[in-house]
C-alpha cells in the first residue's frame, strides 16, 4: 500500500465496504449482528469513523476472513492514525483540503485541468502569495504558512517514486495577471522549467480551441495499486467534492481526454508560453 495515512484510511474503507457487499448485507444488518449502529458501520466504510483493532477483529470474525487479511486490515487501521507532515501546519490546511493533500502524496498519476490559475504544484512562491492575499482575509503569518504548504507539496514531483503530472491549462491562466507582470513572467518561466522533468507534461488550451466540456477546474488522482480506484477532486471556496463512483470518474476522464485532444501539443504549448513570456518581459 502506497503513500500516506489518508490513502491507507481510504483503502481500509474500500476493503471493509467490499467485504460487506460480498456478504449481501446492509450496514444496518451488520450493526444488528455486532450490536452496533448501522451508522457506525457506514462511518467505517467511508473513512469517517475512528477504527479500533477490536472493530477489525469483530468484522473479520463475522465475515470469516483469513488471518492474513485481518492482519492487513489492522495494519491499515494502525497506519491510518499517523499524522502526515501537512497536519503540523494547522489551519493552513483545512480538514476538507487535508484529505486531498494526503491523497496527492500517495498518487502515481495526476491529471489536472485548470481554467483560472496555475496548478498549485507548479506555482512560484510569489504567485502563490499573491493568490493567498486575494482569496481571503489572511494575516501575513497565515499567508506565509499557506505558501510554505504549497511549496512543500511540490517536492513530490522530484522525489522517488514521483507521480506523473499531466495538466491542461487554459490560455487565460497565462494572460491573467496575478500579482504583477514580473510575477507572471517568473511564473511562466517556472512552468517552462518544470516541463523539463520527465514526469511533468503541460498543455495549453488556446482561446481558439472551440467548444469544450464546461467542467470547471478538476483533478483526477490515480494510484499505483489496482485496489485503489481513481478519484476526482473539485475544489470550492470553503469546501471540496470528491467523486469516486466509476460513472463519475469515467465522465471526467473522457472530459480530460477531450481537453487534452483540443489543447496544443506540449511542444506548441511551450512555444506559446515563451511568446507570452516575451510580452511580459517588454
Amino acid at each position: 500500500m502506497s503513500g500516506s495515512p489518508t490513502a491507507r484510511r481510504r483503502r481500509l474503507a474500500i476493503e471493509l465496504k467490499k467485504l460487506r457487499e460480498e456478504s449481501g448485507l446492509t450496514c444496518n444488518d451488520i450493526g444488528k449482528e455486532l450490536d452496533w449502529s448501522g451508522s457506525k458501520v457506514n462511518r467505517l466504510e467511508t473513512g469517517l469513523g475512528r477504527v479500533q483493532p477490536s472493530d477489525i477483529d469483530a468484522l473479520c470474525r463475522f465475515y470469516g476472513t483469513s488471518v492474513e487479511l485481518r492482519d492487513l486490515l489492522k495494519a491499515f487501521a494502525k497506519e491510518s492514525k499517523t499524522k502526515g507532515w501537512w497536519h503540523a501546519h494547522g489551519e493552513a490546511v483545512p480538514s476538507w483540503f487535508s484529505v486531498y493533500v494526503g491523497l496527492e502524496q500517495a498518487a502515481s498519476g495526476l491529471r489536472s485541468y485548470q481554467s483560472e490559475f496555475v496548478p498549485g504544484l507548479l506555482q512560484t512562491p510569489q504567485y502563490a502569495t499573491a493568490l493567498s492575499r486575494a482569496s481571503a482575509d489572511h494575516s501575513e503569518e497565515e499567508i506565509e504558512s499557506l505558501v510554505e504548504v504549497r511549496m512543500r507539496r511540490q517536492q513530490l514531483l522530484t522525489t522517488t517514486p514521483s507521480p506523473d503530472l499531466w495538466t491542461v491549462i487554459h490560455e487565460s491562466v497565462l494572460r491573467h495577471v496575478v500579482g504583477s507582470r514580473s510575477t507572471m513572467a517568473a511564473q511562466i518561466s517556472h512552468v517552462l522549467g518544470a516541463t523539463a522533468l520527465r514526469n511533468v507534461t503541460v498543455q495549453v488550451l488556446p482561446f481558439d480551441a472551440g467548444a469544450y466540456p464546461a467542467t470547471g477546474p478538476f483533478t483526477i488522482l490515480g494510484f499505483p495499486e489496482q485496489e485503489d480506484p481513481d478519484v476526482v477532486y473539485r475544489e470550492g471556496l470553503t469546501d471540496s467534492v470528491y467523486l469516486e463512483a466509476a460513472s463519475d470518474v469515467s465522465l471526467y476522464t473522457k472530459a480530460f481526454d477531450h481537453l487534452r485532444a483540443l489543447a496544443l501539443s506540449p511542444e506548441r504549448s511551450a512555444s506559446l508560453m515563451r511568446a507570452i513570456l516575451k510580452e511580459y518581459d517588454r
